[in-house]
């Protein structure tokens, strides 16, 4: 990826990945919501070596500007060739179980927004058959638990949205890569207990880069939390419902 647009640029794992992203010569347009924060992200991509960076502070739960985003992103790189889908909400799993406006929310960011976007730059990437889309999904997307089931409902959504549209650019030589971190230990999880299963921003960063280089079709951060959700998967419902998860 050489040309690309970092959408969420000022969470801690897209913040990593742009470092990385940088030191290898990329050209970037970072978007995110603050600008003071962007400013700082593109300040440090620039001293680690990308030729060109563009920001812009937007809010990407406004559907309405995504077409035009990623139309100014291009016009701004010379072009397109990598995505990185990195914003999201944790969202209170509490507030939203009373409250749709709540869990709406969370839906509307993790998976409405992501389809937004996701839909001009599949078409765009179709077109020039070339390019790689990275989504940062979530493992809590891979079964529903009482504990989160709302932020994994939007997280499963957008798993099986990408594998869709995985089967649909295939033939186009487009890449679509669904990046599924477990913990990462970053402020959306600044409330929760620490333990050895949390990874740091900077480990999942490089086996995203990893991946994207790979083109990866599904990628478990860290390596193990692939086993670990294989095994949850398997619980039968009869028991996994009296589980306390």
């Amino acid at each position: 990826m050489n040309k690309v647009i970092v959408l969420g640029a000022t969470s801690a794992i897209a913040q990593s990945t742009v470092q990385l992203l940088a030191a290898r010569g990329a050209s970037l347009y970072l978007v995110g919501r603050n600008p003071e924060r962007l400013e700082a992200v593109a300040t440090e991509a620039r001293a680690k070596g990308a030729p060109r960076v563009h920001t812009e502070a937007l809010d990407l739960d406004d559907l309405a500007q995504h077409e035009a985003l990623v139309e100014r992103a291009a016009t701004a790189l010379g072009g397109l060739d990598g995505a990185l889908l990195a914003h999201g909400i944790l969202g209170n799993q509490e507030a939203a179980q009373r409250s749709y406006a709540e869990a709406e929310k969370v839906l509307r960011t993790n998976f409405l927004s992501a389809v937004s976007l996701l839909t001009p730059l599949a078409n765009r990437f179709e077109a020039q058959k070339a390019g790689t889309l990275v989504v940062i999904s979530s493992v809590a997307g891979d079964r529903g638990r009482q504990s989160n089931y709302v932020y994994g409902a939007s997280k499963g959504a957008l798993s099986v949205f990408l594998q869709g549209l995985r089967n649909r650019l295939a033939r186009s030589g487009v890449a679509v890569v669904t990046v599924k971190p477990g913990f990462v230990d970053t402020p959306m999880t600044a409330d929760m207990k620490k333990n050895a299963l949390f990874a740091t921003p900077d480990k999942v960063a490089r086996g995203i880069v990893r991946a994207a280089d790979a083109r990866k079709d599904e990628v478990y951060l860290p390596g193990f939390w692939g086993p670990i959700m294989f095994a949850i998967r398997g619980i039968p419902e009869r028991v996994f419902k009296r589980m306390k998860l």
